[in-house]
């Protein structure tokens, strides 16, 4: 075995903190390495010719070359090697810059640190064995877990581009959290009527298998054939025969709670969870059947023209073949309740998180659009908004910024005013505005400017009930003072996670 080890100096992003002509030297004296050498770039022109030359002169069977990132380099020098006569696969390389260079200010450090890097990479070069590039067959369907807008998406651009796709959805219709939405910003339009043409469009495309109410269970294989488990829960309500009349829904005598509309009302134990939903199917939430439960009622099975309850039915795991998958598995809300217990931990009944204020603005909503207090059915007088509610806090584990929450609260505000009225006072507590796309800034100066919303920088440190009001307690940092405003209304800007 003869191997060569190239050593970059990288200009001074590596020389300077690190000793490149000692450990070249020292790497001579590695078992079966018989050529070692510090060059200026290796990257360069100059610098591959000197690796491609020293692979022909002195006959190496393994390349090493110690310099920066493998992600960055590592393809140009396995095509350096291949030119020079070498199988590529009998390359390695070793990051003494962003591991090593980079992260420390001491040389005699940072050169002990680059001769163990490089003494493993010599190692590890030794178990190297040649590869060669194989053709398989590659499978043209694709898999989309994830129904919301994304996912639709992009199963919309992968199927009108010729391929078979099939959609995964958890839930029992696809849409996801934008099904929930009123209206988007900055052009306040509305959000049904950007999503559902688009759910239309998948549920009748030709090259589009919407699987809802469906989980992948296991992935194996590789890329251009991979081998899928989809369960497909147990409904209760044969799919194929159910023709979404809701009939069943209406007679339904048991209650459960509702997750599309965040738990402001509840829904009936067998459900469609929205008009526009796709498929337009009914579930049993078996929970909450009163059958499942106490063995009595079947008022649905009785009342359905289709015949299509069953309670019989059970979960099947299905087995797909795919060539690719797209993960579109979209996000989930912060659950403030169980961290801010200064905001009353969800037992303030007008302390609400701003996709249930979504719920309520909504004209589909369970109040038809109507903005009222959760207390007594009021309308609200005073609205504040609380920013950063999950987000940019270390101490409930979430430093990163949700990125739309200003802009989701900016566009609620100019809501309020709208349903409730102009006079309605309205303020937002922010640490920062990030609004940074197209047309954004302007929105929240129109907001500001045209709708009369109160902005307050500045955190809330406590809410709590007095005089049937919540008080916000806070502190406006550019007056320097704290700040005590009576709502009738808080609207919390919950952060979101990735699901």
């Amino acid at each position: 075995m003869r191997i060569g080890v190239f050593v970059c100096h990288c200009g001074s992003n590596i020389a300077a903190t690190v000793d490149v002509v000692d450990v070249a030297k020292r790497a001579l004296t590695l078992k079966d390495v018989v050529h070692a050498e510090d060059i200026m770039y290796t990257c360069s022109e100059p610098g591959q010719a000197a690796i491609q030359k020293a692979i022909q002169e002195k006959k190496l069977d393994r390349v090493i070359v110690a310099a920066c990132s493998p992600h960055m380099h590592e393809v140009t020098f396995r095509r350096c090697v291949e030119k020079g006569g070498l199988n590529p696969y009998l390359f390695e390389m070793a990051n003494i810059r962003e591991h090593c260079s980079w992260i420390h200010t001491d040389m005699p450090v940072a050169t002990e640190k680059a001769w163990d890097i490089i003494k493993m990479a010599v190692a590890k070069a030794r178990q190297l064995e040649p590869l060669w590039p194989n053709e398989v067959e590659v499978n043209k369907e694709v898999l989309v877990i994830g129904g919301g807008v994304a996912g639709i998406q992009a199963a919309l651009d992968l199927a009108d581009a010729g391929l078979k796709v099939t959609i995964v959805e958890k839930q029992t219709t696809i849409g996801g959290v934008m099904a929930k939405l009123d209206k988007t910003f900055p052009t306040i339009d509305c959000s049904a009527c950007i999503l559902t043409p688009r759910m239309v469009d998948c549920a009748q495309h030709e090259n589009i298998e919407v699987m809802a109410y469906s989980e992948v269970d296991k992935v194996s294989g590789y890329v251009g054939n991979f081998t899928v488990d989809i369960r497909k829960k147990a409904a209760m309500v044969d799919w194929t025969k159910c023709i979404g009349c809701e009939i069943c829904v209406q007679k339904c005598p048991a209650k459960a709670p509702d997750s599309f509309n965040v738990g402001l009302e509840p829904t009936k134990a067998i459900y469609i969870p929205f008009p526009q939903a796709v498929p337009k199917r009914a579930v049993i939430q078996v929970d909450y059947c009163r059958w499942f439960q106490e063995g009595k009622c079947r008022l649905c099975e009785r009342v359905c023209p289709a015949d299509a309850v069953d309670y019989e039915q059970k979960e099947e795991i299905v087995q797909k073949r795919f060539g690719a998958i797209v993960v579109a598995t979209g996000l989930e809300v912060f659950p403030w309740e169980q961290w801010y217990h200064e905001y009353g931990s969800g037992k303030i009944p007008d302390v609400i998180s701003g996709l249930q204020y979504e719920r309520m603005l909504n004209a589909s909503g369970p109040y038809g659009g109507h903005v009222h207090r959760l207390s007594n059915g009021e309308e609200p007088k005073t609205v504040v908004f609380i920013q950063c509610v999950g987000s940019r806090d270390d101490s409930v584990g979430r430093p990163y910024c949700s990125s739309v929450c200003c802009m989701y609260t900016a566009k609620q505000a100019l809501l309020t005013k709208d349903h409730v009225g102009m006079d309605t006072e309205v303020y937002v507590f922010y640490i920062d505005i990030r609004a940074t796309g197209k047309g954004y800034e302007e929105f929240i100066k129109r907001v500001q400017t045209e709708f009369g919303v109160k902005y307050v920088r500045g955190r809330v440190s406590k809410l709590y009930e007095e005089n049937g009001k919540v008080v916000v307690r806070g502190m406006d940092t550019l007056l320097g003072q704290q700040v005590e405003i009576e709502a009738d209304l808080v609207v919390l800007a919950s952060g979101i996670m990735a699901f």
